[in-house]
């Protein structure tokens, strides 16, 4: 006993120090006894810390979390290792850090925790603009000291508020230098700074109070502002400004100007060029010390050191500014712009409204991440987040995952080749709000193998000549093959062991054969293979796909990628796509082979999955297997039938309630009449039958009492029939014998009869259902034997012989299409009429075989095709394409074959077939035996041509076998064409719609010609598109009341199933809806079929006109034009309109459209216009969509306005001559013109009455003059237009003609033709910013055919050789107005090669490339000022910033003095100041621009200002491909450009700012100088000056000055016609006071003498003359016809070419100039006087002797900076010539800036026309200066600095490249600004 209680003693001891061990090795917190709360967390997973002091808490501080919260420690309060602290009012994310490593392609999912706190920490700096402007601002800043401690207070409890000014550089031209006005630039302001940060970041706000308001306003001298400046200094000064570590970084900066930034062309003005180095730079008193020594920073710059200091911009901006600011959001992960009131009186607010808005877009980004790493940031769902899409709620956790993913290639270098730093590094990863962020130390893992490290040298395998790598032998030098067993120096080339066994090439001939034999392959990335012999591209194909797109070919055969197989890679090892609805695989009834179901045979129709696909409801389809199995009776009562049920059903006492089963179902047994109940409901075994049947054991039976008489009754009913059936064959027993008897008799001699039925059909075409008639044919007599007959069928009988369409003989060589029927020798089954079964398919080409096989003894026939079978016994229709003349030779051969009963092995029934043309038909029907009626299948031959009325007539021919002779020998068919009193038609003739709309809305229209009630049906068929799975089939009726035009049918659309999804089906899901059957007198009308498109995006909306014309009538009050729109109506839309050739207005305006609105209408009231109301045609035109909508197919409409006394029928359709009496024909009608193709348009019509012998089409292109259509003479009411240009509008008229001449013709039918692909873009220009940013711009297409959608831009560089040295960079501009890229952080010194391309609709066009060196290039030249409308894209700043666009419309500039920017609008002024707009190839401001073949082209800017009009033109020359043009018009004030694609110029008026070029014309001979002297006394003299000025190519303005009269003068006269002869025209100017006339539609290339004399109360005076030649571009086809857009120039054959002028120095110039063309007589010299523009100086004059071709004279003693005018004259034999006039001005900044730029060319001409308005024009012209670096191209920019006095100077530069392609000399100019 004692030694048991030891033992238990000893045992109970062991368990405790056991229990003890166990726990302290699980409770390792407690058992730590940690002291501090950081030893706490260290000690090891699990372990919690409670700081809660709140509490009486006794228990330990350290434990694990459970224990400690237990001990009653509050929750919120425990700090533990692994998750946020919430209680820690701070942001936090976790994990704080990761490391993580990659093979390349490996990606990889991080868990990411954030915290953002309620009111966490915030830094508020407060940046404002301390310009003059800026003062009442300041001030109320001041007095908001309260407002701002309450503001800060209530966005959170530890925050910092600091101070910063600013105001822009202290230098020319940003700052007045005066020392006025650098001490005092405004009265009680402190002097011009760059930026100061004034109140370093505090928590006292009291502090912070005081000294703001001991600050000053400043002042500058231009508008924008140098913010950037100030921004960067405030985010790189980090300790200077004081911001904190963990707290939320604010930056408001205010102002109400625009901002400088980097190369805007305000430096170069001051010499600043250095680029900025993004470093502190601020002295003791925190004045920004660099800033007269840098630029400003570009906005990449300051987006990304924002971004690396955690710093959010909000942008607190006036009116003035805030389209500019707005824009410059666009660049920053996160900022904000708020709109400021005149004074910032509402600064908080903008604040508070910010920083809320802020809080709400959380958003996620990776900083510093290297270049071979891509990140994706997913939610917690694991789909992709757009941005601002984390709803991180403050003061609660929110999560994300972030997906890294280590690139295997980058461009086209593999990532393991790539620098250290760009494969690994750490990287930041952090909501955009947040300070704190996960540091993620990402590298790529290159492994290397260890048996490279190993070499075996001298391998024995290697033949001792090579070392023997990873099983692989490198050979050492002069060795070679794959076991450097063959020398080079000793082999030589043999071809013979390059060539392949069976092959008789080397290399396959596709490769070079090298030394021992080896081949190298001519494109290895096509060919491989030890000869070249495997070719990559011929693997099998599936769906078109190579290897299904889901594998590669190696080696010929397909080696498919994870999860697929095959021989294509076609069929996925998945069974997803094989799961029924139940989760079983092919419903345990098939097996899942290649990704789809092999269903076993059933006696149901399955579905893709094997589960019964119930056609009609369920009971219906069960109903017989459940009579068969439970009672035995029914269709299926066979046992053998009644085996094949797919499942199996069982009685029951009492059936489940029908709201529990899939379907209650009732029927009444046929066999007993009693009523049997059962219910169907899904199998509850997945894999034992497909339902659990369930059925009453007991039948409902009526009552039994009459039972006994049905057996009476059946026998009473059989004893009948049997006695009505033995008196019928008694009587037709007797029938026979007496008419056999009779048949004996010679007198009495009567066989059999066949003729047709009836005598004549009448039909009407709109009830027509089909294109056949069945006419019955009868057979009277005995109908013993066999009687086969002929008929034919003629068309149009009704016609006399002597009609013009009947004289019309076809062309017999025509290709046409023969429809060919046959009586198959076979039944007829169901699957026969399925034309995608098995059964027709093989049939088909059985068909197909044998009658190709038969018909190929027919010239030129074709195969046959379209072949069908109907249930007619077997009847096969198909066509045969032949010839028409071998129409009888296929009768023939057709009729022989069907008399054998083959048509080769084809089994055929011998008394049946059809042949027939478009015209006429013949063919054969049989009666067999016992038969006395069969149809006829006649064609109906319906025709859009047709007559009102036509007649076929139908003729039995013979009888070639049989007894039987012909009775009824020939029947007519009338098919009367009705005058629909209803027109239904689709809108268009497809539709697209997005599955996420859920519902297509297809509108149908009715067109009203007789108004009243009426009805059509429509019915949807699947095309890819099937029913239930993609959508939801309708049919159904529409009834359309009076009035009523437009009718909606909504069509469901169904979501896309998940299995879709993994079979890549690339289909594009369609179908169709039909109308037929239009009732009550309607028709169909130009689209009864429509397709529709399921896309998975929303579609635009599209909007066009209802109509394509609109009839009124003078009388009408207004003029009501509709509008529909389709598609996408969901979402508001708008679009604009616009009248276009109206004779009394010209109104535009905008038409907006609501959610769910289809029609709005166009009201035009004619009486609030001035003049009478008078007939009229004009047209109406629908532009310039919003971004969610399109212009659809009825872009224009045409309005015509006819006289309201005309009649109702003279109104709508028919001109009025139509209804004389003189023979000649109406006007054809419905003329209807449908779009073919690109160049293509099918027009067809209607015939008028009256027998037209034919047709005449005009067609011209829109806007031109229809006298130059062509015209194209048809016989048939239809025409085919060929070869027209894409995407052009096109006009149409028709008339036909006869004896008498040509008819009256058709209203203007107008047609788009479609888009084709566009042309490559026009040349490429670079502005070189420095030699690692450049500018590159290029021209619209030449051939845009369509509307332009984008622009792709891919770079890349290259060595000498031109070969990629590095990755190539794509950028896709998605807005097509913006031609132009700015490409910052280049390398220095390295050649590019850039590609522009174009897209349409259609697809991407072809590359327009250039090469350029920027390191080669001048030193910068001025830019564009501020914004450009033009992408920024940083070549360095990695992935991130590939789509990183900026783009801006308006210029932000103001002319001196003003306190606020202009700011562009509808208007070019605004505030009393004028905007301006910058010109360069492809960006924004009013410009006529165009590409032609034509040496010149025009740059336009225009200026207007309070104090008069400035326009400015700058022509330059340059040769590009043939193009477009660019139009600008005026209107309303406003300038507008529209793009015009291939039309040709209009007549229209110009205005004086499109003036191109001028000449001056002043006294030519001195043989008339005393003509003056010789005048009567108060006649004028004669007009001193002539000024010529170019508007256009035909257009003209001629001015003059006015003569020296005695007396007043009264008017002028000019006269003008063509130098070679013609009409005298004249033009009398009754105003005096008016010296100019514009002259319109002269001739282009045609000289013209003027003259011009002023007439007084004497008389007329002498006449100043002048000859003068626009010269330009003209169509080949119509050589007085300009080319659209072509540029055009002036010239006189006796004036000096144009003036060169080249800067020599500040003092200096060189003027050159060509030789007249024929002057007036030889030449002995030119007279050159110079003067100052604007007076003062003398007056120098210089002659020049010599006649040279080009003439020069070097000018010297001139003033800097002062404009001086130019004449040269020539002097020859008979005078003086024409003066050309120049005006120039030297300008620069010292006296050596213009060593560089000594080829400057300019010329200027100005002609003073009133005081107020200047004009001036430039004219650049041939300078010589090789530069390699233009290798395609043009480059133009220009900048205006305006003086305080109102001159507006412009220098520009001018390199011209001379290259030689093809023998041909092409000049080539590029442009840079100085």
């Amino acid at each position: 006993m004692g030694r048991w209680t030891l033992h238990l003693s000893v045992g109970l001891g062991l368990l405790a120090v056991l229990l003890t061990c166990c726990y302290a090795e699980v409770n390792y917190c407690l058992a730590s006894k940690a002291k501090t709360c950081s030893e706490c967390l260290q000690t090891g997973i699990g372990c919690a810390y409670c700081p809660d002091e709140v509490r009486n808490f006794d228990g330990p501080r350290c434990d694990l979390e459970n224990n400690i919260i237990a001990r009653g420690c509050g929750a919120a309060a425990v700090i533990t290792a692994e998750k946020i602290n919430v209680a820690l009012q701070k942001s936090q994310v976790s994990p704080q850090k990761v490391t993580m490593s990659f093979l390349p392609g490996e990606e990889k999912l991080v868990n990411v925790e954030v915290f953002a706190p309620t009111k966490g920490p915030l830094d508020l700096y407060i940046l404002m603009d301390f310009s003059n402007s800026m003062a009442d601002d300041l001030d109320n800043l001041k007095k908001m000291g309260n407002e701002l401690a309450s503001l800060v207070g209530n966005l959170s409890d530890d925050y910092t508020i600091g101070f910063g000014k600013f105001v822009d550089k202290v230098i020319e031209p940003q700052t007045d230098m005066r020392p006025s006005k650098l001490s005092q630039p405004w009265p009680n302001s402190d002097p011009p700074f760059s930026f100061q940060n004034v109140i370093k970041l505090t928590s006292e706000l009291s502090d912070f109070t005081n000294k703001l308001q001991k600050e000053r306003i400043s002042g500058n001298l231009d508008a924008p502002e140098g913010g950037f400046d100030a921004i960067l200094q405030a985010a790189v000064c980090r300790d200077k400004i004081g911001w904190r570590d963990h707290s939320t970084h604010l930056l408001v900066f205010s102002t109400e100007s625009a901002f400088h930034y980097e190369a805007d062309g305000a430096n170069v003005l001051s010499g600043i060029l250095p680029r900025n180095d993004e470093q502190c730079h601020l002295d003791a008193n925190d004045k920004y010390t660099e800033d007269i020594k840098q630029d400003y920073p570009s906005i990449p710059t300051l987006v990304r050191l924002l971004g690396k200091h955690n710093i959010i911009p909000i942008f607190a901006v006036t009116n003035h500014s805030y389209t500019y600011y707005k824009k410059l959001q666009e660049y920053f992960p996160i900022a904000e712009v708020g709109l400021l009131q005149e004074d910032s009186a509402n600064i908080l607010q903008v604040m508070e409204t910010a920083f809320e808005s802020i809080r709400s877009k959380m958003s996620i980004r990776a900083e510093e991440k290297p270049k071979a790493f891509e990140t994706q940031f997913l939610t917690t769902s694991g789909n992709v987040a757009q941005y601002g899409a984390f709803d991180f709620r403050p003061g609660t956790i929110g999560k994300f995952m972030m997906k890294l993913t280590a690139q295997r290639l980058s461009g086209e270098q593999p990532v393991c080749q790539m620098r250290s730093d760009e494969k690994s590094g750490t990287m930041k990863v952090k909501p955009t709000t947040f300070n704190a962020g996960v540091n993620v130390e990402a590298s790529v893992l290159c492994p290397v193998c260890d048996c490279e490290k190993t070499p075996l040298k001298k391998a024995a395998r290697c033949y001792g000549n090579g070392d023997l790598v990873c099983g692989k032998c490198q050979c050492h030098d002069d060795w070679l093959g794959s076991f450097c067993n063959c020398s080079s120096a000793d082999s030589a080339k043999s071809t013979s062991q390059c060539i392949a066994p069976g092959e008789k090439e080397p290399c396959s001939g596709r490769g070079d054969c090298m030394a021992c034999g080896t081949c190298v392959c001519y494109n290895p990335e096509q060919f491989e293979g030890p000869y070249c012999q495997y070719d990559k591209t011929q693997c099998p194909r599936h769906g078109g796909f190579l290897c299904n797109d889901r594998g590669s070919c190696v080696m010929n055969q397909c080696t498919c990628a994870e999860g697929w197989e095959g021989p294509a890679c076609e069929c996925p090892k998945s069974n997803q796509t094989c799961m029924d609805s139940k989760g079983g695989v092919c419903n345990g009834r098939g097996a899942c082979v290649c990704g789809r179901c092999i269903c076993q045979s059933s006696g149901l129709e399955l579905t893709s999955t094997c589960e019964p696909n119930f056609l009609l409801q369920v009971c219906e389809a069960t109903r017989s297997c459940v009579q068969c199995q439970t009672w035995k009776t029914g269709e299926k009562k066979e046992d053998e039938k009644c085996k094949l049920c797919p499942f199996q059903s069982y009685t029951v006492s009492e059936l489940k309630e029908s709201d529990k089963v899939l379907d209650s179902c009732s029927f009444r047994d046929e066999d007993d009449d009693c009523t049997y109940y059962y219910t169907v409901d899904n199998a509850k075994d997945p894999a034992g039958n497909s339902f659990d049947v369930q059925v009453l054991e007991k039948k409902e039976c009526p009552p039994a009492s009459l039972l006994w008489l049905l057996p009476l009754l059946l026998f009473l009913l059989l004893l009948l029939a049997l006695l009505l059936l033995c008196c019928w064959k008694y009587c037709a027993c007797c029938k026979s014998c007496f008419q056999s008897c009779l048949a004996l008799l010679p007198c009495c001699r009567r066989g059999r009869m066949v003729g047709f039925k009836e005598d004549e059909y009448l039909l009407r075409q709109s009830l027509l259902t089909s294109d056949h008639l069945d006419t019955p044919m009868v057979r009277t007599g005995p109908p013993k034997g066999t009687d086969v007959v002929r008929w034919k069928v003629t068309d149009n009988v009704h016609r006399a012989p002597m009609h013009p369409q009947a004289l019309i003989k076809p062309n017999p060589k025509e290709m046409i299409q023969f429809p060919v029927s046959l009586r198959l020798n076979r039944l007829f089954s169901e699957n026969l009429s399925r034309p995608e079964s098995r059964d027709a398919e093989q049939l088909r080409k059985e068909v197909a075989d044998n009658l190709n096989e038969v018909y190929k003894q027919i010239p030129g026939a074709q195969k046959v095709q379209k072949t069908s079978f109907r249930q007619d016994y077997t009847v096969m229709d198909t066509v045969l394409s032949a010839p028409r003349a071998s129409y009888p030779d296929i009768v023939k051969l057709t009729e022989k074959n069907v008399q054998s009963g083959n048509v080769r092995d084809l089994k055929v029934v011998p008394g049946y077939y059809t042949v027939a043309t478009d015209r006429e038909a013949t063919g054969a029907v049989e009666f067999q035996e016992g038969v006395e009626s069969v149809d006829v299948h006649v064609p109906l031959f319906v025709k859009d041509e047709d007559d009102d009325k036509k007649q076929l007539q139908v003729e039995a021919i013979d009888v070639p076998l049989g007894i039987a002779e012909i009775g009824k020998r020939l029947v007519n068919i009338t098919i009367i064409k009705e005058h629909a009193s209803s027109v239904f038609s689709f809108l268009q003739p497809a539709y697209t719609y997005s599955r996420q709309d859920g519902v297509a809305n297809i509108p149908i229209s009715r067109e009203i010609i007789e108004d009243g009630r009426t009805q059509v049906t429509y019915r949807t068929r699947d095309l890819t598109a099937k029913d239930k799975k993609d959508y939801v089939t309708v049919e159904g009726d529409l009834t359309y009341g009076p009035g009523e035009t437009q009718k909606t049918v909504p069509v469901r659309l169904l979501e896309l199933g998940e299995k879709d999804g993994l079979l890549e089906d690339k289909q594009v899901k369609q179908f169709v809806m039909d109308l037929s059957n239009p009732r009550q007198g309607a028709k169909l009308g130009r689209y009864p079929r429509t397709t529709v498109t399921i896309s998975d995006q929303p579609e635009p909306s599209v909007m066009m006109f209802k109509k394509a014309t609109q009839n009124f009538t003078t009388s009408d009050p207004t003029y009501t034009i509709p509008v529909v729109r389709t598609r996408n109506q969901d979402s508001p839309a708008t679009v604009k309109w616009r009248t276009k050739k109206a004779q009394r207005f010209e109104l535009s305006g905008p038409l907006k459209f609501g959610p769910k609105e289809t029609e709005k209408n166009i009201v035009i009231d004619p009486k609030s216009h001035p003049g009478p109301i008078q007939p009229e045609t004009f047209q109406l035109e629908l532009f310039d969509p919003s971004s969610n909508a399109s212009v659809g197919e009825r872009k224009t409409t045409l309005v015509n306005v006819t006289d309201g006394g005309m009649t109702q029928w003279q109104k709508g359709f028919i001109n009025q001559k139509a209804s004389s009496p003189t023979g000649y024909l109406p006007a054809p009608g419905n003329p209807n013109a449908k779009a073919t193709g690109p160049r293509n348009i099918h027009l067809n019509w209607d015939p008028p009455p009256g027998n037209p012998m034919g047709y005449k089409v005009k067609y011209w292109i829109y806007g031109d003059p229809e006298k130059d259509a062509q015209v194209l003479d048809v016989k048939t009411p239809q025409a085919e237009l060929t070869n027209l240009y894409p995407y052009c509008d096109y006009e149409m008229r028709v008339c036909g003609y006869n004896a008498m001449g040509d008819g009256y013709e058709t209203d203007v039918v107008t047609c788009q033709t479609l888009e084709d692909g566009p042309g490559e873009p026009g040349r490429l220009a670079f502005n070189v910013i420095s030699p690692t940013v450049t500018q590159v711009s290029w021209a619209e297409p030449a051939e845009t055919n369509g509307n332009i959608t984008a622009y792709e831009v891919i770079y890349t560089p290259i060595d000498d050789e031109m070969k990629p040295v590095g990755a190539a960079k794509k950028v896709k501009i998605d807005n097509p107005k913006k031609r132009m890229l700015l490409i910052e952080n280049l390398q220095s010194a390295q050649t590019y090669q850039y590609k522009v391309r174009a897209k349409n609709s259609v697809g991407w066009g072809p590359f327009r490339d250039a090469t350029i060196n920027l390191a080669s290039q001048p030193a910068r030249p001025l830019s564009i000022p501020i914004i450009p409308d033009v992408p920024i894209v940083d070549a360095e700043a990695g992935d991130e910033y590939d789509s990183y666009l900026m783009y801006s419309n308006e210029v932000m500039k103001s002319p001196t003095g003003s306190k606020t920017p202009s700011v562009s609008g509808d208007d070019y002024t605004m505030n009393g100041k004028w905007d301006q707009n910058f010109l360069f190839p492809g960006g924004s401001g009013t410009r006529n621009m165009s590409a032609s073949s034509s040496p010149m082209s025009t740059l336009s800017s225009n200026y207007r200002g309070g104090g008069g009009s400035f326009t400015t033109e700058t022509s330059t020359t340059y040769i590009t491909g043939p193009g477009g043009s660019r139009r600008q018009d005026m209107v309303g004030g406003v300038h507008t450009s529209e793009v015009i694609m291939r039309k040709r110029s209009e007549n229209r008026g110009y205005a004086d700012e499109n003036i191109r070029d001028s000449i001056v014309m002043g006294e030519v001979s001195s043989n008339f100088s005393d003509l003056n002297a010789r005048l009567s006394p108060g006649v004028p003299d004669t007009p001193s000056r002539l000024v010529f000025s170019a508007l256009g190519p035909t257009a003209l303005k001629v001015s003059w000055q006015e003569p020296h009269c005695e007396k007043d003068i009264m008017g002028y006269c000019v006269l003008y016609q063509l130098l070679n002869g013609g009409e005298v025209k004249r033009i009398n100017v009754t105003n005096p006071a008016e010296n100019s006339v514009i002259i319109q539609d002269l001739l282009p290339n045609h000289s013209y003498l003027f003259k011009v004399k002023a007439q007084s109360q004497e008389g007329w005076g002498p006449e100043r003359e002048g000859v003068i030649t626009i010269e330009s571009a003209v169509d080949p086809k119509s050589p007085l016809s300009p080319m659209p857009g072509s540029p055009f120039t002036l010239s006189t054959p006796s004036a000096p070419g144009p003036l060169v002028f080249t800067a020599l120095s500040p003092d200096s110039l060189q003027l050159s100039w060509d030789k007249p063309r024929k002057p007036n007589g030889d030449i002995l010299g030119y007279v050159v006087t110079c003067e100052q523009l604007h007076g003062g100086g003398d007056v120098r004059s210089f002659q020049v002797n010599g006649d040279s071709a080009e003439t020069s004279l070097t000018v010297p003693n001139l003033t800097e900076n002062v404009p001086y005018k130019f004449k040269v004259q020539a002097r020859t034999t008979q005078g003086f010539g024409p003066e050309r006039e120049g005006i120039i001005t030297i300008e620069s900044q010292d006296g050596s800036a213009l060593s560089q730029y000594n080829s400057q060319s300019l010329v200027r001409r100005e002609v003073f026309q009133m005081p107020t308005e200047v004009s001036t024009r430039t004219n650049v012209s041939h300078t010589m200066l090789n530069d390699p670096y233009f290798s395609d191209g043009m480059m133009m920019t220009t900048s205006q600095h305006t003086e305080t006095s109102g001159m507006m100077t412009q220098i520009t530069k001018e390199v011209v490249q001379r290259s030689v392609m093809g023998g041909t000399t092409v000049t080539k100019k590029m442009f840079y600004e100085s």
